[in-house]
């Protein structure tokens, strides 16, 4: 401020700032990129900070009042409709507002402006440096997106959009660190309690968020390389749950198995048979498929292994079993193994001679289990021999 003597006149001299205003930046070039708008904000927030300090709310920050220098410096403008923190009456007529009052008649100047009043200035309530705070959201919000947080085609629109509306989160790039998005929210409450209480915590925020690891600022490449990845794996686990969901279905509507037959039926020995070898173990075995028996008799004087089918009332006996002692059956059921003799053997339930196996001096029973070998060997069949408590006998 100086004064002239020879005009009896008061005259302010201000700082030229080369540069173009934020608006202009913006409406040539539309969003600016993520980390260099990170950049501006902080420079704002600390412009903020150091008004707050010395107790001055701007009261109008906006796009077009923020100068972006040749040299990349940050010069907020135009305090002119700046107050004390005393603030306003609560009962202060809206029309007295720097939003209403700046340009009246210019409709861009009005729009504009009233974008980026707060709610509680809208209402022509007090205002605290959190008024500045829900400005710099939305100036913030517009360097990112290339749009203004609250829209419309008249100031009533606009009040309206701020008062009840919400900025489209979805316009902010994919890359926004989820840090910003939270930050952006939380000077955008219109509830000005629950708001962002000071610039200094802004700086903080973007500060934090510049300094990160570089994965939080990824590039957009990155995150939709990153995206993709990410569709991939929900198709993945899609995939995985469909197929769970199949099995399932499966299990549950295949058809119940059917109740094997159970057959029951007494067999009476022709007279003068009688089972033998009781004590020595089992005398009669079923064949695997139930379709024949084979059991240890004595006829007369000898002792032999008797076939019988189970759709046939006789059973005939097996020749060269004489002696036989716990029958037991192959697993495809076309063999009878048994004791005869200190031996093992076997004999074909379709006739034939009697094969012997080995020695087994102690015919307390056996096994007999089945292997396939290679496609050009017929089945494979072993016998085991168990014994177990009998041969402490």
């Amino acid at each position: 401020m100086g004064w002239n003597k020879r005009t009896a006149s008061i005259f302010l001299i201000m700082e030229l700032v080369p540069g173009e205003t934020l608006r202009e930046r913006i409406a040539r070039e539309g969003a600016v990129p993520l980390e260099e708008g990170l950049k501006i904000g902080v420079q704002i927030a600390e412009a903020l900070e150091a008004a707050h300090e010395n107790g001055i709310i701007h009261r109008d920050l906006k796009p077009a009042n923020v100068k972006l220098t040749p040299e990349g410096k940050i010069k907020v403008l135009d305090f002119g409709p700046a107050k004390a923190f005393a603030g306003d009456a609560a009962d202060s007529n809206p029309a007295e507002s720097p939003t209403l009052s700046v340009a009246a008649t210019a409709r861009g100047v009005v729009l504009g402006t009233a974008a980026y009043m707060s709610p509680e200035q809208a209402r022509g309530k007090a205002v605290d440096k959190r008024t500045d705070i829900w400005a710099f959201g939305c100036v913030l919000y517009e360097l990112l997106t290339g749009k203004q947080a609250f829209e419309g085609e008249t100031v009533t629109e606009i009040l309206a959009s701020v008062l009840r509306g919400e900025p489209d989160w979805q316009a902010l790039p994919s890359a926004t660190p989820a840090q910003i998005r939270s930050l952006l929210r939380r000077c955008l409450q219109k509830d000005k309690n629950l708001r962002l209480q000071a610039a200094g915590d802004v700086c903080i925020e973007i500060q934090e968020a510049l300094t990160a690891p570089a994965t939080s600022l990824p590039t957009v490449g990155a995150v939709r390389f990153a995206a993709g990845w990410g569709q991939i794996a929900m198709l993945g686990l899609a995939a995985v749950a469909l197929l769970a969901i199949g099995v399932i279905a499966t299990w549950n509507l295949r058809p119940a198995p059917s109740p094997q037959p159970v057959t029951r039926t007494v067999i009476n020995l022709p007279p003068g048979q009688q089972l033998a070898g009781l004590e020595n173990g089992p005398v009669v075995a079923p064949s695997p498929d139930g379709t024949h028996l084979a059991y240890v008799a004595i006829q007369g004087s000898t002792q032999q292994l008797y076939l019988r089918a189970m759709d046939n009332l006789e059973a005939r006996p097996i020749p060269g079993t004489e002696g036989a002692v716990n029958p037991f059956f192959s697993p495809d059921g076309q063999w009878v193994g048994f004791f005869a003799g200190n031996k093992l053997k076997k004999v074909s339930v379709s006739g034939g001679a009697a094969l012997t196996l080995g020695d087994a001096a102690n015919p307390y029973g056996a096994s007999w289990a089945a292997t396939v070998g290679s496609p050009s060997q017929p089945l494979r069949s072993w016998l085991s021999m168990t014994r177990e408590a009998r041969r402490s006998r």
